[in-house]
């Protein structure tokens, strides 16, 4: 099976599109990732180089949730069918929401990672301003037209549905992560006395805020490891607390490995895959008490209300002073996270797209569309 997939490079969703690439190349599955966003770096470039099978297309066109966007994303959909022409995918799966409402000649898969609309609701607190009344018609088409509409957790699902059904939705596929690399550091007796949090440094969702807040009064350091640029070139600045920076994946699992404590107040998480990873390293888990954390970790964490720095503080004291909470804490995060493993999401991706194909075996289910021919006649005009 051939599938063309999309990514962007600016957030998880470009490890969760190597993840899930890597996982469905054992099932048979070649993937051609075309990313958005930014071009990728060559550290992700890197990344790319050791997925059997992929080969990545690069572009620098504006996501759909970008400052003024559409004209890229118009062009972002041309490039996407002509390469569809090229590829011939069985199977489409798009990692945003406008391109969706494509003519797609193979079937098209959704997956809501995240959005404007509940990002807003969730950390401002209110509806979306009518600025966004675009980008809401945009994707409600885009979800209305896929094939299938999905998502890593139920929660995210269902505010999908509400703010932009109805569309076709299918069963939730949670995300996955490799578990060795983090496996192999997490060594409770190496753990340190300190706090680890990591992610888009400059996305409210993360809720860093609250953490420098309740780090001015703890006993351990606060780091945190991430992106500090937001993509329109605003820097984010902290206090409280000692910036790591953005680190590579091997730099990043390593200071996991060595955090007795991962702490995340989210506002707005969908899934939360360095929570995850977190987990697969064996730290204390501390959450934004969100349903989509809750579904995702049970009683494998602890949870405080994302806009009370005070109780945050009060549950990192009780942990710096409780060892063995901490370690039974890390124990239960690594058991729960070694359930979401890349082959478990890859399963029930592959679910999904025999499911958009009918039962029916890739070769006979592709489409040919009409262009077909002089693709054939010019192909080298699709290298890229």
């Amino acid at each position: 099976m051939q599938l063309l997939m999309t990514a962007d490079t600016v957030g998880g969703v470009w490890t969760y599109a190597l993840e899930l690439a890597r996982a469905l190349h054992p099932h048979g599955i070649r993937t051609a990732l075309a990313t958005m966003g930014a071009l990728p770096t060559r550290e992700q470039e890197e990344e790319a180089e050791q997925v059997p099978d992929l080969q990545l297309i690069p572009s620098g066109f504006k996501l759909e949730w970008m400052d003024d966007p559409w004209d890229e994303v118009r062009a972002a959909g041309e490039w996407l069918l002509w390469l569809e022409q090229c590829v011939r995918p069985d199977v489409v799966h798009l990692n945003g929401y406008v391109h969706g409402n494509l003519p797609w000649s193979a079937p098209a898969l959704v997956v809501g990672h995240s959005c404007v609309l509940s990002w807003w609701q969730a950390v401002r607190g209110e509806p979306a301003p009518p600025s966004w009344d675009r980008y809401r018609r945009e994707v409600s088409a885009g979800l209305a037209a896929a094939g299938a509409v999905t998502a890593p957790s139920r929660a995210m699902l269902e505010a999908l549905q509400a703010l932009y059904g109805p569309f076709p939705a299918v069963d939730v596929v949670p995300n996955g992560r490799t578990v060795d690399v983090f496996h192999r550091v997490a060594n409770p007796a190496e753990k340190g006395n300190y706090i680890l949090a990591a992610g888009r440094l400059w996305d409210e969702a993360k809720n860093i805020q609250a953490l420098e807040a309740a780090a001015a009064g703890l006993d351990w350091p606060v780091c945190v490891a991430g992106d500090g640029r937001h993509p329109n070139g605003n820097v984010a600045t902290h206090r409280n607390v000692q910036v790591l920076g953005r680190l590579a994946p091997p730099d990043l699992a390593e200071a996991m490995g060595r955090a007795a404590i991962y702490a995340l107040p989210a506002r707005y998480e969908p899934f939360g895959l360095s929570a995850l990873e977190a987990g697969l390293a064996g730290c204390a888990l501390v959450l934004g008490d969100l349903p989509s954390l809750r579904e995702v970790w049970g009683d494998a964490a602890l949870f405080v209300p994302p806009d009370d720095s005070e109780a945050l503080r009060e549950t990192l004291r009780r942990l710096i002073a409780a060892p063995d909470l901490r370690r039974s804490l890390g124990v239960a995060a690594r058991e729960r996270a070694m359930a979401y493993t890349p082959e478990r999401m890859a399963r029930g991706y592959l679910s999904l797209y025999q499911g958009l194909l009918g039962g029916v075996a890739p070769a006979a289910a592709h489409r040919p569309t009409p262009m077909e021919s002089e693709i054939e006649e010019e192909e080298p005009a699709c290298a890229w």
